[in-house]
């Protein structure tokens, strides 16, 4: 059994049931306003039917760089974490993280309740991590990763024993992300010498999180080698403002084909929102990760992580 295993949910659409306590539920970085995180922070608590004065299983993930735009109230959002006393707050691409751990560490309720999860893709950043910002968990990021990571980052196995080659023996826990669907993969980590795993996709099919039945549908039938990284969803999406070589990974369709051929701008803005308004997989993201190939079939989160654990 790993130490750490870590789903990447993209909301809580009906209640998470699983039994381990290494497991760690995490609601993934959010464009909104700080009304929607409090909102999306209360849903769980409720679901999960536990009282506001208990602390909330669950991590919360924060963009850097999101946290780093002008007009963007950066500590009201953290505090939506801190004051629901969640087990744990993920920070991801940015350039002032060591200022948001330094107010998490100073604003959590009871020193050293918070788990601070920093991901990197790099050994530099991971010894900054460790070194300077005394990090709780690491996060090593491979390119196989869904969603968006760095485009020059070295696969997972790689880049995780790069950096447990760097860092000192007694260190913080090393997570790998970044391709891992089944308990082979995860096996293989754990050999390296990693702490546990972070999944994404695997989850993604579940009925739990909010992906339409036709992105869940999509990722059941991806080929192998059908994810690519790519620019494309956030110009069609206009969530642009990501740190220079950062892109995201996820199923080829009709938007990345037609931003490869220089479509314009708005063209593919109009045909993306249209695309939303009828789940149009050929138009809209499905995030996935470089073994979406492996997935075949649509169950609970407390299946998929009994079969993860036993394999």
């Amino acid at each position: 059994m790993p130490e750490y295993q870590a789903s990447w949910l993209p909301a809580f659409h009906k209640e998470v049931a699983l039994d381990s306590s290494h497991m760690v539920r995490l609601l993934p970085p959010q464009f909104q306003s700080t009304a929607h995180w409090i909102g999306k922070a209360i849903k769980p608590r409720s679901l999960l039917r536990i009282g506001s004065d208990s602390p909330l299983p669950i991590g919360i993930g924060y963009l850097g760089w999101r946290l780093e735009t002008p007009g963007v109230a950066a500590h009201d959002l953290l505090s939506v974490a801190l004051d629901n006393n969640v087990r744990a707050v993920w920070l991801s691409f940015g350039t002032q993280l060591h200022s948001w751990i330094d107010f998490i560490r100073k604003s959590e309720r009871k020193p050293g309740t918070t788990k601070i999860l920093v991901q990197v893709n790099s050994v530099k950043e991971a010894l900054v991590a460790v070194q300077d910002w005394k990090a709780d968990i690491v996060i090593a990021q491979g390119i196989e990763a869904g969603g968006h990571g760095s485009s020059s980052a070295p696969s997972l196995l790689t880049l995780l024993s790069e950096i447990l080659s760097a860092i000192p023996k007694d260190g913080p826990p090393i997570l790998g992300a970044g391709g891992i669907v089944n308990g082979s993969q995860l096996a293989s980590l754990l050999v390296l010498g990693a702490s546990g795993a972070v999944l994404g996709t695997r989850f993604l099919l579940s009925p739990e999180s909010l992906y339409l039945e036709s992105q869940r549908q999509a990722l059941i039938s991806a080929p192998e080698g059908s994810s690519v990284r790519t620019m494309a969803f956030d110009y069609a999406r206009n969530t642009l403002g990501w740190p220079e070589g950062i892109d995201g990974r996820g199923l080829r369709n009709s938007t990345v084909d037609e931003f490869e051929k220089g479509a314009n701008v708005e063209d593919l803005q109009r045909n993306y929102a249209e695309g939303m308004k009828t789940g149009d997989i050929d138009r809209i993201v499905t995030w996935a990760g470089a073994s979406v190939g492996l997935l075949s079939r649509i169950q609970p989160a407390k299946v998929s992580h009994a079969e993860i654990s036993s394999n």
